[in-house]
């Protein structure tokens, strides 16, 4: 997807984490099993009857500040300043359709519905547009006002500190529903629920703990035992046959909820497009987690129950029930003013010349902010050919993921993807591919580039960052520094530039002169 509504590239976020490497002596070692069932009061005007339940709560980290104690005044949660948002256009609009479009897509980009372009173009099948095609994209006409209600604190969006609290598969077991005891085939091998929804949680970098409280407002599956048949099969009640299952609903969930989170953060998005195409303009006072939700409820309801699942008595008491106030877990300013990227290398040996082939785009799926680069190994085939070429660490740490081809490299060493840096390398080969739990140092192989993991149509590497579960923007104040090559984008998805003392090469998708790079 590119064009207007899709730069979301821009991160401004922030939390000081304490930079100390050892524990103190006065701390108590974190244990993930240690559970200490306790009574959670309802927070003052919150009146959910009294059901903020029991729920487990493990001791934190000891280098995790402590956010606001249960019974102490609530202050405003995740005090963002109110922002003017985008205004919604006032006359039609005409769009070039381009590869890989849709009418569902355009309508997105646009907030309009698909059926509203489709008559005024008077196309009879929505499913027939060809490149190059001129469309006449009709204004939007507002259905209502959102909500201003904040549901979750931007902490509790992402799969960052606080989410090393939460004893996942004991969390399910505990509540018995049909989750504890569902099981399905992901990538060839039998997963839990609750591997799942970790896969998940890791993968998009998703907060499990928002996860599973959508999992049981959409279809119970985290208390109850007894579960529709039809819900069985679409647990989030989104009808499509391309995703039915645990684990393609919860990836569609996960890559929406980083949609309206991350279009948030950079003011690029003007309404919400609900399932039945009424349209809803943002309100400006919410936060990025209210607005990942706001997307998600979006896509999933038409417009009674998806003022009802953003209320306070939706996804808001579902959370609530399952692990008391949201906003006690906030950790506001998840990424800190003024952090620096570390040291970084380009992610391959010295002396073999690789093609630059992407510039900024999504990290992870396709909602995600625009945290990665791709780059091509030698050779002049084309496709998914196989590669002797290495993959190298562009930064040392320890290898808390090697599945799939993924690794993900731990850059803080505490074998916390949630905490500090992270490096995710994407379509390794699992020939030769370096093993979960070793440790590395910048400029050691790790695997070799190839089309495994994700969708890929060429042989290639994928590099994204994420700092605190945040993933961190290759075309914003934060740029990309590998060997001194700062990267920048156009604004269209994976156009970019990398620069050096006036050199800059430009991303191309094939090897081509302009796109040469080496170490």
């Amino acid at each position: 997807m590119r064009g207007k509504g899709y730069i979301w590239g821009l991160l401004i976020l922030g939390v000081t984490i304490l930079a100390c490497s050892r524990q103190g002596p006065a701390a108590t070692p974190w244990n993930p099993s240690n559970l200490d069932k306790i009574k959670t009061p309802c927070p003052a005007g919150v009146d959910l009857t009294g059901s903020c339940l029991l729920t487990p709560t493990p001791t934190l980290p000891w280098y995790i500040p402590a956010t606001r104690v249960p019974g102490t005044p609530i202050l405003t949660p995740t005090p963002d300043a109110p922002r003017t948002v985008p205004t919604l256009r006032q006359d039609p609009e005409e769009y070039t359709v381009q590869s890989g479009d849709t009418l569902a897509i355009i309508g997105n980009l646009y907030s309009v519905s698909y059926e509203e372009i489709a008559k005024l173009n008077q196309i009879t099948n929505p499913d027939s547009v060809g490149v190059g095609q001129k469309l006449l994209i009709p204004a939007p006409t507002p259905a209502g006002k959102s909500p201003a209600f904040k549901i979750i604190p931007d902490s509790e969006l992402v799969y960052g500190p606080y989410s090393i609290t939460l004893d996942l598969p004991a969390f399910i077991q505990s509540h018995g529903g049909y989750l504890a005891t569902y099981s399905e085939k992901v990538d060839g091998k039998t997963l839990s629920g609750a591997q799942i929804i970790q896969k998940v949680a890791e993968d998009f970098s998703v907060n499990p703990r928002l996860l599973l409280s959508v999992l049981e407002y959409t279809g119970g599956w985290v208390r109850s035992r007894n579960i529709d048949m039809v819900l069985q099969q679409y647990p989030l009640g989104y009808y499509d046959q391309e995703r039915s299952g645990l684990y393609k609903q919860l990836t569609f969930a996960a890559n929406q909820l980083n949609r309206g989170f991350y279009l948030w953060k950079v003011n690029a998005v003007p309404a919400w497009l609900l399932a039945d195409g009424a349209i809803f303009p943002v309100e400006g006072t919410i936060n990025a987690g209210t607005a990942g939700v706001q997307q998600l409820m979006a896509t999933l309801y038409t417009e009674d129950d998806w003022l009802m699942s953003v209320s306070q008595a939706g996804i808001f008491r579902t959370y609530m029930e399952l692990f008391g106030y949201p906003f006690d877990n906030t950790l506001e300013n998840l990424i800190p003013p003024g952090l620096a990227q570390p040291e970084f290398q380009l992610p391959f040996e010295s002396g073999v010349p690789w093609s630059f082939t992407g510039g900024p785009h999504p990290g992870y799926g396709d909602g995600s902010a625009w945290s990665a680069l791709d780059f091509a190994p030698p050779g002049e085939q084309a496709g998914c050919v196989e590669s002797d070429a290495w993959v190298t660490a562009v930064a040392g740490g320890i290898v808390t993921k090697s599945e799939n081809g993924i690794v993900v490299v731990d850059l803080e060493g505490d074998g916390y993807v949630q905490t500090g840096w992270s490096v995710l390398y994407l379509h390794l080969s699992s020939k030769d591919r370096i093993p979960a739990g070793s440790i590395v140092s910048a400029g050691e192989r790790l695997g070799h580039p190839s089309c495994e993991g994700d969708v890929s149509n060429g042989t290639h590497l994928h590099l994204a960052r994420r700092y605190n579960g945040i993933w961190v923007s290759a075309d914003g104040i934060l740029p990309y520094d590998l060997d001194g090559w700062i990267s920048s984008g156009d604004g269209q998805i994976y156009n970019g530039y990398l620069d050096k003392n006036g050199v800059s090469i430009e991303a191309w998708n094939g090897k081509r002169e302009e796109n040469q790079i080496q170490r």
